[in-house]
């Protein structure tokens, strides 16, 4: 795995994210058709690379398994350094699913890093008059963010097309994008053998209820879009985050990051998922829990705030259409989709 802190350092991004030119007003974005079996759909790799090209053919059974035709990118299996292919090589396979007429979705084999490197290549125009649903998290979270900003439609922050795919995370996906189903999502009920299950538990940081566009995805990716013209507005927005291999001082660091720079105090809630791995092993009795963290953040907020929902580094995940307008009710840990996101 490679280490994100040390990319992110090295890379000058203020440099590669320049000011993209405004699209011209138009009429609002369509909604991505609804998926049906048979419909084409493609394969991108738009950050990472994945390490044995053979690897490739069970992700593709993986798309077939849910009566879908899998399209490779013309790139994919490619391999520039920590990248799955040079940056515009890497946007013109996203331009090019989005401009072929037979491709009706786009699954995301895997983050890492690098997505951020492809928005100013991006045709923001094109994508907007051709909506479709993009499936993917992790790094991911550049292209959802752009989008939300820039294309006006919704997208789904669900599981990779490399991901386990296992029920939990299957059947909510096809009822949001095959059937246009309106789901409410709430943590399953932990089969440890407790008198109390610990597993998959949520914790209340501010009672209530909040509609709201939901937007988010993962911390870190999402703070290095701070400044950028690729960072939607959140005035009024549920806000989702979640992270791995985070230290808790480092997310303390970025929500410190979105407060300052007026992301938080534009919210009407905030979902925390899960922080896969987020404790600095070294820090001692000093330390502050990422419960702590959170409830420095989020509680002054005077907003409905939750944390522990399933979604993030985890193997099975909720599908979040990012952009859609959703409700929190964070005294029940639940997040209802209000609106089909598909046509």
């Amino acid at each position: 795995m490679i280490d994100r802190r040390a990319i992110l350092q090295g890379v000058g991004l203020a440099g590669a994210l320049l000011a993209a030119p405004s699209l011209a007003k138009s009429e609002p974005a369509r909604k991505p058709p609804r998926l049906k079996a048979g419909d084409t759909v493609g394969l991108i790799e738009p950050a990472g690379f994945t390490d044995d090209v053979y690897d490739l053919e069970p992700i593709k059974e993986t798309i077939v398994a849910m009566g879908l035709v899998p399209k490779a990118a013309a790139h994919l299996g490619q391999k520039y350094g920590y990248l799955a292919g040079e940056d515009r090589a890497r946007a013109a396979d996203v331009n090019a699913m989005f401009a072929d007429p037979e491709v009706k979705a786009v699954f995301a084999v895997r983050g890492g890093w690098g997505c951020a490197r492809l928005l100013p290549f991006l045709d923001f125009k094109m994508i907007r008059a051709n909506p479709k649903l993009l499936i993917g998290y992790s790094d991911i979270t550049a292209l959802h963010m752009a989008f939300a900003a820039r294309a006006g439609f919704p997208t789904i922050h669900g599981p990779n097309a490399s991901s386990a795919w296992g029920k939990a995370s299957w059947e909510p996906f096809k009822a949001l994008t095959f059937d246009g189903a309106t789901p409410t999502y709430h943590n399953p009920l932990s089969v440890e053998d407790r008198l109390v299950p610990r597993q998959w538990r949520t914790r209340t940081i501010r009672g209530g209820k909040a509609q709201g566009r939901l937007l988010g995805g993962n911390l870190t990716v999402l703070t290095t879009l701070m400044g950028t013209p690729y960072l939607p507005d959140f005035t009024g927005a549920i806000l989702f985050i979640e992270d791995t291999s985070e230290a808790e001082y480092r997310i303390d660091r970025m929500l410190t990051q979105l407060a300052l720079g007026g992301v938080l105090g534009k919210l009407k809630g905030v979902v925390f998922g899960q922080c896969t791995e987020c404790v600095n092993t070294g820090a001692g009795y000093g330390n502050f829990t990422l419960s702590e963290v959170l409830q420095q953040h989020l509680e002054p907020l005077g907003v409905p705030a939750f944390e522990g929902a399933m979604f993030g580094h985890i193997a099975n995940q909720f599908s979040l259409p990012v952009g859609a307008m959703a409700e929190i009710d964070a005294d029940a840990a639940t997040i209802r989709v209000l609106e089909p996101v598909v046509a």
